[in-house]
């Protein structure tokens, strides 16, 4: 496992590798942040960002998403995977948000996770991008970097990941961290063809040590 000395290392060097690193998700405001979140699970930021440009042009307000019926809104999310849950849960959202909070998106992670289609994921990237309290979201980057590197065990859950990399990490880094895990498990350690033999933090890194022995071994 790293220490702590070593995982400030990694956040160092990421910071070198994306100093700009940020969420790709397009958006303008909270409530379409959390729309583009939702849209964004089992589906590529570039695919939602495809997508919601039309889909927040002629949707501006929670109101907007119930003056359609569910086939209408269905078919303007086509394009991106499980469209068919994924606009049954954006109404039930818009419905709640309306009823419960006024037609505004709380700026709090647990009233969050109440609305349809919000996990965990979801609640922290939203509280962190869109109202900038210290929040650290776990996805598909996130968890296969960390566990990678050896900051967390192959068997941890995500709440597991999330809960180590906020205990070795400052909070006030906790958004930043956040962004550049993602940007470095997205353009660099890949999860098919991680850039090892190129990666700065090859020394500390107990999957590419494995990766580049398995390779001088067959090669």
């Amino acid at each position: 496992m790293l220490t702590k000395g070593q995982w400030e290392y990694c956040l160092s060097k990421m910071d070198q590798m994306f100093p700009d690193a940020h969420c790709e998700l397009v958006h303008s405001n909270p409530f379409e942040l959390t729309i583009a979140t939702l849209l964004s699970a089992q589906c590529t930021d570039v695919l939602v960002n495809k997508v919601t440009p039309g889909l927040f042009a002629k949707y501006q307000k929670p109101e907007d998403y119930l003056t359609v019926s569910l086939d209408e809104l269905q078919n303007d999310i086509r394009s991106i995977g499980l469209y068919r849950n994924k606009a049954k849960n954006i109404q039930a959202l818009c419905r709640m948000v309306i009823e419960q909070f006024n037609g505004e998106i709380p700026a709090n992670r647990d009233l969050l996770t109440t609305l349809p289609g919000v996990g965990r994921k979801t609640a922290n990237v939203v509280v962190s991008v869109a109202f900038d309290i210290p929040a650290l979201a776990v996805d598909t980057h996130v968890e296969r970097v960390s566990k990678r590197l050896g900051l967390c065990r192959w068997k941890d859950s995500v709440l597991q990941v999330e809960e180590t990399i906020m205990k070795k990490t400052p909070m006030d880094k906790w958004s930043r961290t956040h962004h550049q895990l993602i940007f470095f498990g997205r353009y660099h350690c890949k999860a098919q063809n991680p850039q090892c033999p190129v990666c700065p933090l090859l020394s500390l890194c107990r999957e590419g040590k494995k990766r580049m022995n398995k390779k001088l071994g067959s090669g």
